[in-house]
């Protein structure tokens, strides 16, 4: 029986210690990354995947885990290594080992493509790869990491925005018992807003003992988790009472009628996550939702995620960036294009003890994007021996 499997039948579960893993044990090879090198005109293309240890079990009502497998690329020519990272998401039908399958499939068109033109060469891997969108992510997030390094400028710089108007990331909070809540809310004393996990039965004490820790604002996720619009109503309407500024995804995905009439019946916030995957599904969920959450390893990545924020501006909804759980690497792509959003949940590489990468800072909840070149993240240096 697995961690969520225990809540839904106990409500409760003992304390578990965060399982920390060694920061090298499961990462890429420094050395590979410059080793992977080609000479002029000439291009490389590598991928690996990377198993990332969470620092506690991860539950949500979808699933509980001790880690995460990603899949990190390596882009290069001209002697410039591009690096990017894709979370896939089982929801979808998406893993890492299938990534690296379907890598095959396009890996000669990537290699002959020119990434000067990297619009024309994204829009042909999407003609020829159906799904993976995980996969897409972290190739486009290659692909644009050399842009940005060959121009010399970071990709915030590229796209003509500000760093400094970053929104504050919020630190999610798994589903837990009460007495591992606490612990985590305490251990998240340096954010100033946190994003709590709900949409099982014992939702009441999870608020309860957030609650018991800390006043800040919250904001909630209940992943599909209620299964009735009037269960969702009476779950929000109390939620309003407890400092929660908005809540996402509060009913499965398919059920939109039931999520329009549940956005009449509530005075908070609603955005779509799960409903949420694409650019054609913008206008459809105005109609239901107050706000977006945009993903690239749902989206398929930068571009698809910035045309998905126009379109959400241009239909009057709140835009927020999300993530799944990843390293820095993967991060890095959407902090680029925060500066455009209300709100971001950017904290995956934070719930992780092994981020195999430097470079993208967080202080005090405050992502702070690197003024180096691309994405502005590179590996780890090995640990001394």
């Amino acid at each position: 029986m697995n961690r969520r499997d225990m809540l839904l039948t106990a409500g409760t579960l003992p304390l578990v210690a965060a399982g920390l893993g060694a920061a090298g044990a499961a990462g890429p090879s420094p050395t590979a990354a410059g080793a992977d090198g080609a000479g002029d005109g000439q291009a490389s293309l590598s991928a690996e995947a990377l198993r990332l240890q969470l620092r506690h079990t991860w539950t949500t009502v979808m699933s509980s885990s001790d880690t995460r497998d990603t899949i990190f690329v390596r882009y290069t020519r001209d002697g410039v290594v591009g690096l990017g990272e894709g979370a896939p998401i089982k929801r979808y039908g998406e893993s890492a080992q299938a990534a690296l399958q379907a890598l095959q499939e396009v890996r000669p068109l990537l290699l002959a493509g020119d990434p000067w033109q990297h619009r024309e060469l994204m829009a042909k891997l999407w003609e020829r790869l159906p799904g993976q969108w995980a996969l897409k992510a972290a190739l486009e997030a290659a692909v644009m990491d050399w842009v940005g390094k060959r121009l010399g400028v970071p990709l915030y710089r590229y796209f003509g925005l500000d760093p400094r108007k970053v929104p504050l990331t919020t630190f999610s909070i798994g589903i837990d018992t009460p007495e591992v809540t606490r612990q985590k809310v305490r251990e998240a004393a340096e954010f100033p807003i946190l994003k709590i996990k709900v949409g099982l039965t014992s939702d009441e004490a999870t608020i309860a003992a957030v609650r018991s820790v800390t006043d800040k604002p919250l904001r909630v996720d209940a992943n599909e988790g209620w299964p009735s619009k009037e269960e969702a109503r009476r779950k929000i309407k109390w939620l309003q009472t407890q400092g929660v500024e908005f809540i996402e995804q509060p009913l499965p995905a398919a059920m939109h009628e039931e999520q329009r009439w549940l956005r009449d019946q509530v005075e908070m916030p609603i955005f779509a996550d799960e409903a949420c995957l694409h650019l054609r599904d913008v206008p459809r969920l105005a109609e239901a939702y107050d706000g977006i959450n945009i993903k690239l390893d749902k989206c398929g990545g930068i571009w698809e995620a910035l045309r998905m924020i126009h379109v959400a501006r241009a239909h009057g909804m709140k835009v927020m960036l999300g993530c799944m759980i990843s390293s820095s690497l993967a991060i890095a792509a959407p902090a680029h294009l925060a500066p455009l959003v209300d709100y971001i949940d950017l904290d995956g590489s934070l719930l992780i003890a092994n981020d195999p990468f430097t470079g993208l800072q967080v202080r005090g909840g405050q992502l702070i994007l690197s003024e180096q070149p691309g994405l502005g993240v590179k590996l780890r240096p090995p640990a001394p021996r």
